[in-house]
């Protein structure tokens, strides 16, 4: 009982242990903000820095953005289908609709998936190497630590407008 009383009043007055460990990925910043701004586009940008943008390099975002969204939902499309397959297959293997929809693998580009990644079982490791073989991410992405100079430069990129 005493021992009881004890740890009561070190969780009262909050002397135990008093952090929590996150999960952290092995990305470094640079490359966490290249799949956030794959994956979210524009509005993973803070508005100092999208205000300080020129025209050009925020059509660029937007471009990667689109195709990022395209490859993403061809990803779902293709996880749904074989959990559906998964569940047909195991509740009636001997069904002739069962047949006509495991023989229908493909994927409608004009549909858009509404689930999310967690829902699917797909985790950022998954999504990270769907871009990459895709080309909405580098190919040396994973050996990324900074940001490449090495990228072509747009002309007038940096020029203010003159009234």
């Amino acid at each position: 009982m005493e021992k009881l009383k004890q740890e009561l009043k070190n969780y009262q007055l909050n002397t135990g242990k008093t952090h929590i460990q996150y999960e952290q990925d092995s990305y470094s910043n640079y490359q966490n903000y290249l799949y956030k701004r794959a994956l979210y586009g524009l509005s993973s940008i803070n508005q100092e820095e999208l205000d300080s943008m020129c025209g050009k390099k925020k059509q660029r975002i937007i471009n990667v953005y689109k195709r990022a969204q395209v490859v993403l939902n061809k990803l779902k499309q293709q996880a749904t289908i074989n959990y559906s397959n998964f569940i047909f297959k195991t509740l009636f293997p001997n069904s002739p609709i069962t047949q006509f929809l495991l023989a229908e693998t493909e994927t409608d580009t004009t549909f858009k998936n509404t689930l999310n990644f967690k829902d699917l079982g797909i985790d950022k490791q998954q999504i990270i190497t769907i871009f990459i073989a895709e080309g909405v991410l580098p190919k040396n992405f994973l050996s990324l630590e900074a940001p490449q100079n090495q990228l072509p430069r747009l002309k007038n990129a940096n020029k203010i407008e003159r009234v």
